[in-house]
């Protein structure tokens, strides 16, 4: 524990040292993250893209969704590298504000929060969107949201700010790549890697958008504190940690690493995104054929075909082993890198268990059929 100790110090110093300050926010930190959140907003709003209906709610209606955000995000990075190509700012501004910029972030979540918490007890609506959920506990009604779906302004919040996480957290990797390749003059190979994965993984994400449309955290949970802080603040920060480790630790790789490295992730990104396109397509239309062949279910519900006749969360391990692939670059002599896939592996066994206990009851003998037919839950043969 001593040793961990000590490296985390260290990696807290070297941090401090390349720009990474949690400290009161300046003018110029609180105009950054104002202007992001409003230059995302208006983007959204004018760029184009296919308007999905989301899943039918409680009430038997449905949210509809522009997913424009692989459009606005082409529009932001365009934006973006014109005004520091033209020299009106540094690429390296957002690493260079990191740390106030961290400090920002998590106060605007922490207002918002209680702003949430506050309009949604006193809501009188009976829509399943805007309904409260309010149980009368303070803390438990903030940490876990007391409406569905809130909305600010016309925008859809948790639709809107799990879209600013994702490409917040693109744009302090590339800021911090940016700052790297300024203070050294070349990017490692291991930084180059983890770079590439993690934009791959963001395109992705929001090229299949839509598929976040059908996703637990849009169509159950609330929004509370968890996720508003956990969208803008917790994904963003520290998915990036390895981008900070590499930059003040340039890790070597040799070439059998680096290929191996590729590989896993490959095989997590095929895993991950074929499992979530069978899920949704299933949604849409529970008669296409997966795999060339016909769907097989359980009780008519309860998909067992392709991926998810290999495990019943196959898509938490594509997930997982994607996260490893980001920390892999950075080598094993710190585990400060692998914060994150640790993380996402306490997350993705917690959630599990979650979705495991409100299926039993929603489902009840049928999910017991279903448990015999796929009895393996993330990992198959070990979990």
């Amino acid at each position: 524990m001593e040793m961990v100790g000590s490296t985390a110090a260290s990696y807290w110093k070297s941090m401090e040292e390349h720009g990474f300050r949690p400290d009161q926010p300046s003018s110029r930190s609180w105009a950054l993250l104002a202007g992001y959140f409003v230059g995302l907003a208006v983007l959204g709003v004018v760029v184009p893209g296919p308007k999905i209906q989301g899943v039918v709610l409680a009430d038997k209606t449905r949210i509809t969704y522009k997913c424009n955000g692989f459009a606005v995000l082409v529009v932001l990075l365009a934006v973006l590298a014109g005004g520091a190509s033209a020299g009106f700012f540094s690429p390296s501004i957002i690493a260079d504000q990191g740390g106030e910029l961290f400090v920002a972030a998590l106060i605007l979540c922490t207002v918002l929060s209680i702003y949430l918490q506050v309009v949604g007890s006193l809501s009188r609506s009976k829509s399943t969107s805007l309904v409260s959920h309010a149980t009368g506990n303070v803390v438990h009604d903030w940490w876990f949201g007391v409406q569905l779906n809130p909305s600010l302004l016309g925008l859809d919040l948790k639709f809107f700010w799990i879209r600013a996480g994702m490409m917040g957290w693109l744009l302090i990797n590339l800021s911090i790549a940016a700052k790297s390749y300024l203070e050294h003059g070349s990017l490692p190979v291991s930084m180059v890697l983890f770079q590439v994965f993690c934009l791959i993984y963001v395109l992705d994400y929001f090229w299949f958008e839509e598929y976040m449309t059908s996703t637990w955290d849009i169509i159950a949970e609330h929004f509370g504190f968890m996720l508003v802080m956990g969208d803008v603040v917790w994904i963003p920060f520290t998915f990036s940690i390895q981008a900070w480790w590499l930059m003040t630790n340039r890790a070597e790789l040799t070439k059998v690493a680096a290929f191996m490295d590729v590989v896993i992730f490959l095989i997590g990104y095929t895993v991950f995104r074929g499992s979530n396109k069978q899920k949704h397509i299933f949604k849409k239309d529970p008669k296409a054929l997966i795999w060339g062949q016909p769907p097989k279910v359980v009780g008519g519900k309860l998909l067992v075909s392709g991926y998810w006749g290999i495990a019943r969360h196959c898509n938490y391990l594509g997930d997982l082993l994607v996260a490893f692939s980001f920390s892999l670059p950075c080598g094993f002599s710190s585990p400060i890198p692998y914060f994150y896939p640790t993380y996402l592996l306490i997350l993705l066994l917690w959630r599990e268990r979650r979705d495991e206990a409100k299926c039993r009851q929603k489902y009840k003998e049928v999910w017991v059929e279903y448990c015999k037919t796929v009895p393996w839950r993330i990992i198959p043969g070990l979990y």
